[in-house]
């Protein structure tokens, strides 16, 4: 699934394909509305991208762990078959086109993403509030809490498990035995190095889809099992994050694999 930094660089992309230009087309038939527009922003909230335009009207999509966004210019051959595409935006001197996303809809209210904590890139991030939500929700491993989208939009697996071994914490750990300063270090960590990455070169995995390889820190192999509801694969190091307070089940062990669920 595109994590949020993912998201931020396809709207970078798109805005200067997309902004100040007329609408030609849209399709399939429910974009209809959108002809004859003008867009005028694409902004995104934690893995959401919005399309705004002068009508009051949103494109609200969601990737997922399938969709894509490609640009052409008018009469270019593209590069998936046209049956892919979920939504088809004609603009004077470029086509938007987004390829197998699970979910495309029009809205005039951004109610779809008020549940969203603050947004992770947000230049002003809010670290204590991103803490209070946090401890909103009670008691959980801090391993899904970093992916609950309520408490800071946009960390996905990737960079939830690259911030907890940089921490050398537990992804079972409970969340209540983490003081407000180590959460507030975890999400900040998360901020910086996401923000490095809208731009920079991409940071190489210390421990992420790296099950069975050494730990670039003490050389144990690294550990992979599922976690959480929806069952998302969690890499952690056994040695360097193995202590777990509180009253969590025993620290797993062994490389375990599961398979993952959008």
């Amino acid at each position: 699934m595109p994590e949020g930094d993912t998201i931020w660089r396809t709207a970078a992309a798109l805005r200067p394909r997309l902004v100040g230009r007329r609408v030609l087309s849209a399709r399939p038939a429910a974009l209809g509305r959108l002809a004859g527009a003008t867009v005028t922003a694409v902004d995104t909230a934690g893995k959401h991208l919005l399309v705004r335009f002068d009508n009051g009207l949103s494109l609200h999509t969601h990737m997922r762990m399938t969709g894509v966004w490609h640009t052409y210019a008018p009469g270019a051959r593209w590069r998936k078959p046209e049956r892919m595409a979920r939504a088809v935006l004609e603009v004077e001197g470029a086509v938007a086109v987004l390829f197998n996303a699970p979910l495309v809809e029009l809205t005039r209210h951004d109610d779809h993403t008020s549940h969203l904590g603050p947004d992770i890139l947000a230049d002003d991030l809010d670290l204590e509030r991103v803490v209070r939500r946090a401890r909103s929700l009670g008691d959980v491993p801090i391993g899904e809490l970093l992916l609950d989208q309520r408490v800071s939009a946009g960390i996905g697996n990737i960079w939830r498990t690259e911030a907890l071994w940089t921490h050398r914490i537990n992804p079972w750990r409970p969340s209540a035995s983490l003081t407000d300063d180590e959460l507030s270090a975890l999400f900040a960590w998360a901020h910086r190095e996401m923000r490095a990455h809208l731009r920079g070169p991409y940071r190489r995995s210390a421990v992420h889809g790296r099950a069975g390889r050494n730990c670039p820190r003490c050389a144990t192999p690294i550990s992979v099992r599922a976690q959480g509801a929806h069952a998302r694969l969690t890499y952690w190091c056994p040695s360097c994050q193995y202590q777990i307070t509180g009253s969590s089940p025993e620290a797993p062990s062994g490389r375990q694999r599961a398979s993952p669920r959008a």
